[in-house]
């Protein structure tokens, strides 16, 4: 199965988070010299955002699918659970990819995951039953 990047509908639920970076640039090269470097900005829910950072941090583990978490998807619809799974096999490959490919820091690392998680929980919270 492919582990594909979120789609514009889905960057978009993490623009609203206030998770994305503000600034602008075509293929990783800054459009114009004067642009500041890309941060991510802090508009929004604190509150959301804080928890999507927070649970970021869990992604720097291996996916696994331990006991208590096969007892808490019982009775789940199988496309949730499988939206859970490509999420964590991807968000801990990219938290691999950036901390020890890309050398960043473990910070910068969990915010760049919360912006995936937040496409992922987009993702599930617009299926249509």
């Amino acid at each position: 199965m492919r582990l594909s990047a979120p789609s514009s509908t889905e960057l978009y639920a993490a623009s609203s988070m206030a998770i994305t970076s503000s600034g602008s640039s075509a293929g990783g090269v800054r459009a114009l010299a004067k642009t500041p470097p890309r941060r991510d900005h802090k508009a929004g829910s604190k509150h959301a955002r804080r928890l999507l950072v927070e649970a970021a941090w869990h992604y720097r583990r291996p996916p696994r699918v331990s006991h208590e978490l096969s007892v808490r998807q019982r009775g789940q619809h199988p496309l949730v659970i499988e939206i859970a799974w490509r999420a964590q096999r991807r968000l801990y490959q990219r938290w691999q990819t950036l901390e020890q490919q890309r050398g960043k820091r473990n910070t910068i690392v969990a915010v760049a995951v919360a912006r995936e998680l937040a496409a992922f929980c987009w993702e599930v919270a617009t299926l249509e039953a």
